[in-house]
């Protein structure tokens, strides 16, 4: 070990002490540690540290006692002194002269006022305030007080009583006295109010704390003086060390110096041997007593003792010491002004070269187990972590893998019972060279029974053929491909079964053709761990194509199949689930009543089957909500209760995580009247694309998601020209890894920028320009076409609130239907309506108004400005009434009720078929 040039020596922990030239004695002073870089440990104090700061610590405490009980003292002090002044002073005032008459006169506040400001500025207090027996102010400080209701208490002053108060007032803390005033024949006719701020009254204490702390600072300078000559001793004497870390210095100094795998020995300027490790004592066979003896005496090798006692020093000199071979390094101590002498270090270079090879190998194969790690199974598909398992062993491992997995786990499917795996496909091959005669990707294997193939799919043991022109069971599985793969020159083999979790998937093969060694046990042990990690990487991918496939048809089950038939829309959809893992997303065309139509964009959180479940959930929700003919902020707010229910079941009380939120938006869309409604729940915007090809985002509400609304949701109402159309997608299409919200809104507006286009072809272009490479997301998208049902498909009428007007508007609508070719559902749709407006009449309020639409069917609308909803019925036999609703509900195909902002609206369907 070499020293430290200028550093002095202490005695090591097992030696004695004594003069450096007597025999076994040690230099004297102190051991230097190494200089070599390392973190700086935690700082701990020395003796003289420690000492200083306890003092400092007892001053400082003594002193702050003394503080904190003069304070408290000045308090004390100052609250009586507040309290006797406050009461002497409105004691004396009480009884001063004519104070019962200035009281008992017409205008007590004229008397009293100066009397009460001179004898409050003589006396020293704050206020002197002159009460009447209700509390009513006569003098006060400031006059504009005058007159109103004395602050505090003085209800016991009316019966004789001293009362004194603390408060705190705009003048801040303070002590105010009431007393009475007593009339001669000993009745109260008064009250007399005095009060001190605690800040005036000076006490005797608060004189005396200057001096304290000047005491207090001049002992603690004292204490600094003293305890600073101390710990300059104790510093000197301890080299700033305490006893427990010169001990454990000491302690690790010897521990370290047996524990090296190198010798160390110090020699003394005389030539004797002063320290010697264990090591030393090994490498040098040296005698037990060698410590303080002559080296020239110890027995050693002419090389080793040249090198020790030349004084001179040398590096890395490799010297002869009996069968080892031993890197010599001396460095001498007499530099910088130490002791003579010198310092060697021995290592034995032939067991440092054997384990060398053996850590180089040892890192070679961690390396190997640590890139498989990294690179094997970086993706969740069967086929592709096959290959990696394949590639990453090739060359560094063997020349030539095959991997080959039975047919249930390339479809997803569950692997056969261990034992009956009797068909494999091979699903990986990679080698130096392409031309092994290996089969292909994609063979299809039976296996061979009674061969070590079949026998180590049976038990699930690996196998090693380290000579495989000896071994003659493998050729067995394929002779004609055996031989030719032996001709090519192949002459190892290892394989190991893939077996993760229980289950068989498959066997793994490792050939050796180019490397002359044969695999070994320990390549053995090595293909295992390789290969355990690839089995699990491919059952969890096996696991997720058949997860992501149960997924992928239960969302395709839940959504649309077809698009409803209508006229209101021209519709074109897109679904794609994401690679990664089917979402939640959907889409939907729900018709309404009144020829309008509504149009469901959402996104559920997160992906696999739950989410897929959760989405179809919803949309029956919708398509029930929808049957109540809701607008959709009201419809949203349904939905987000039954989020929330949803959440709470499924959350449960077993600590599961529930839903995690969705987002919906919800269009309707009105032929008639152009106007779209349209209400969000933390959706995208959609986007409305006008006849001329311009392309504009709506402004909509901010919503938060379903599931966390804490208010109401708000809709916006947007009239569209007949062409325009409607984009509406989820989050997918315009944001991903790569791409932020805004750049993917700016996309899609010059994507559906330009000439107009049909729905379908709108669908194309935007996913050819906008769908990313690897989808991380699933993407519904929806466009709709406008259309507008024309003026002569449309009749209304305003309808009196007469019972009379019923004939007429019958006879209205009845050439109305003659006009549209309609006249044989005349019969029925005048029934109809002669029920409906009889009720509106009947029931409800004005207006009244009767419309009719020839889509495609005949739709009757009646509306008033009542919000009572109809009821259907049955009568009894003897009822006079009661059987409107029911025959309408025979006669019509389909009918219901919808509430608007000024009422309601009846309506009826009949087919024109």
């Amino acid at each position: 070990m070499a020293r430290n040039p200028g550093r002095s020596w202490a005695p090591s922990a097992s030696g004695a002490t004594g003069d450096a030239g007597s025999p076994g004695g040690r230099p004297h002073g102190r051991l230097e540690l190494p200089r070599a870089k390392r973190s700086r440990p935690a700082r701990h104090w020395s003796v003289a540290g420690q000492v200083f700061a306890l003092q400092i610590l007892i001053v400082l405490l003594l002193v702050a006692g003394a503080a904190v009980a003069l304070v408290v003292q000045s308090r004390n002090d100052a609250d009586h002194e507040a309290t006797n002044r406050s009461v002497a002073v409105a004691q004396a005032f009480a009884n001063s002269p004519g104070m019962v008459d200035a009281l008992r006169s017409p205008d007590p506040t004229a008397i009293l006022q100066p009397k009460a400001q001179s004898a409050r500025i003589s006396s020293g207090v704050d206020f002197i305030v002159v009460l009447n027996n209700q509390g009513i102010r006569y003098t006060h400080p400031n006059p504009a007080r005058i007159g109103h209701m004395f602050i505090g208490t003085y209800e016991p002053a009316l019966h004789g009583q001293v009362v004194t108060q603390h408060l705190t007032g705009t003048l801040g803390p303070l002590v105010q006295a009431v007393v009475p005033v007593y009339a001669p024949d000993g009745s109260v006719v008064g009250l007399v109010s005095a009060g001190v701020t605690l800040n005036k009254v000076s006490t005797a204490s608060e004189r005396q704390l200057p001096l304290v702390l000047g005491a207090a600072a001049g002992a603690i300078g004292l204490a600094t003086l003293g305890t600073a000559l101390i710990s300059r001793r104790l510093r000197r004497q301890t080299h700033g060390l305490g006893p427990v870390e010169m001990t454990r210095m000491y302690e690790h100094h010897a521990a370290v110096l047996h524990a090296v795998r190198e010798g160390v020995m110090i020699v003394g300027g005389d030539g004797r041997l002063l320290l010697c490790n264990d090591e030393a004592r090994r490498l040098l066979d040296l005698p037990p007593d060698a410590e303080g003896r002559p080296v020239a005496d110890l027995g050693l090798e002419p090389a080793p003792l040249a090198l020790l006692t030349a004084e001179q020093p040398v590096s890395d000199e490799v010297v002869l010491a009996g069968e080892r071979l031993l890197a010599v390094n001396v460095r001498l101590t007499d530099r910088d002004g130490g002791p003579p002498g010198c310092v060697a270090t021995l290592r034995d270079s032939t067991e440092l070269q054997a384990l060398t090879g053996r850590a180089e190998g040892a890192q070679r194969r961690l390396r190997l187990l640590y890139d498989a790690g990294v690179t094997v199974g970086s993706s969740l598909d069967v086929t592709r972590t096959a290959e990696e398992l394949a590639q990453v062993t090739v060359p560094r491992f063997a020349d030539f893998v095959t991997v080959d997995l039975a047919e249930q786990v390339l479809a997803g499917e569950e692997p056969p019972p261990i034992g009956s795996l009797g068909r494999m496909r091979r699903t990986a091959l990679a080698g130096t060279r392409d031309d092994a005669p290996f089969h292909p990707v994609g063979t299809v294997m039976e296996v061979v029974p009674a061969t070590p193939l079949a026998g180590a799919l049976q038990s699930g043991s690996p196998g090693m053929e380290p000579r495989l022109a000896e071994a003659l069971g493998w050729r067995e599985q394929d002779p004609e491909r055996s031989a030719q793969v032996l001709a090519y020159g192949v002459h190892s083999l290892l394989r190991v079964p893939l077996r993760a979790r229980g289950e068989l998937l498959g066997v793994a093969r490792f050939w050796r053709a180019d490397r002359p060694e044969p695999f070994e046990p320990e390549d053995l042990a090595l293909a295992e761990e390789l290969v355990a990690h690839a089995a699990v990487c491919i059952d969890n991918a096996r696991r997720y194509t058949r997860e992501h496939a149960m997924a992928v048809t239960l969302q395709h089950s839940l959504l649309p199949r077809s698009l409803p038939v209508q006229t209101a829309l021209e519709v074109a959809h897109r679904y794609l689930p994401a690679q990664a893992g089917v979402g939640g997303d959907w889409f939907d065309v729900i018709p309404l009543p009144g020829a309008r139509v509504a149009l469901v964009v959402g996104d559920v959180v997160g992906h696999g089957l739950h989410a897929a479940a959760t989405m179809g959930r919803l949309r029956t929700a919708i398509h029930n909500f929808s049957t109540l003919d809701l607008p959709p902020d009201e419809l949203l707010g349904h939905l987000d209760e039954l989020v929330n229910r949803i959440d709470q079941e499924e959350a449960g009380g077993d600590g599961s995580a529930g839903l995690t939120g969705a987002t919906c938006l919800y269009a309707i869309y009105d032929p008639v009247s152009r106007r779209c409604t349209l209400a969000g729940a933390g959706h995208p915007p959609p986007a409305v694309v006008d006849p001329q090809g311009r392309v504009t985002f709506p402004e909509l509400p901010t919503g938060p998601p379903l599931g966390l609304a804490v208010l109401p949701f708000e809709t916006v109402e947007l009239e569209l020209a007949e062409g325009s159309r409607l984009v509406l997608y989820t989050d997918g299409l315009v944001e991903d890894r790569e791409r932020d919200i805004d750049e993917g809104l700016e996309l899609l507006r010059t994507t559906l920028s330009g000439p107009p286009r049909t729905p379908e072809q709108t669908c194309a272009d935007v996913l050819g320009a906008m769908l990313p490479a690897h989808p991380q997301d699933d993407i519904a998208l929806l466009v709709a076409e406008t259309k507008v049902l024309a003026p002569d498909q449309v009749a209304q009428w305003d309808v009196p609130a007469d019972p009379a007007a019923v004939r007429v508007v019958r006879a209205q609508v009845a050439r109305r239907l003659a006009d549209w070719g309609l006249d044989e559902a005349a019969f029925v749709t005048e029934l109809i309506l002669s029920e409906l407006v009889t009720n509106a009449i009947r029931y409800g309020s004005g207006p009244i108004r009767v419309r009719l639409l020839r889509d495609r069917s005949l739709i009757c609308e009646v509306s008033d400005g009542s919000s009572t909803s109809p009821h259907l019925r049955y009568a009894a036999t003897e009822d006079e009434g009661g059987r409107g609703l029911f025959l309408v509900a025979q006669f019509a195909d389909r009918w219901g009720t919808r509430y608007t902002a000024t009422g309601k609206v009846i309506w009826t369907e009949q087919p024109l078929e």
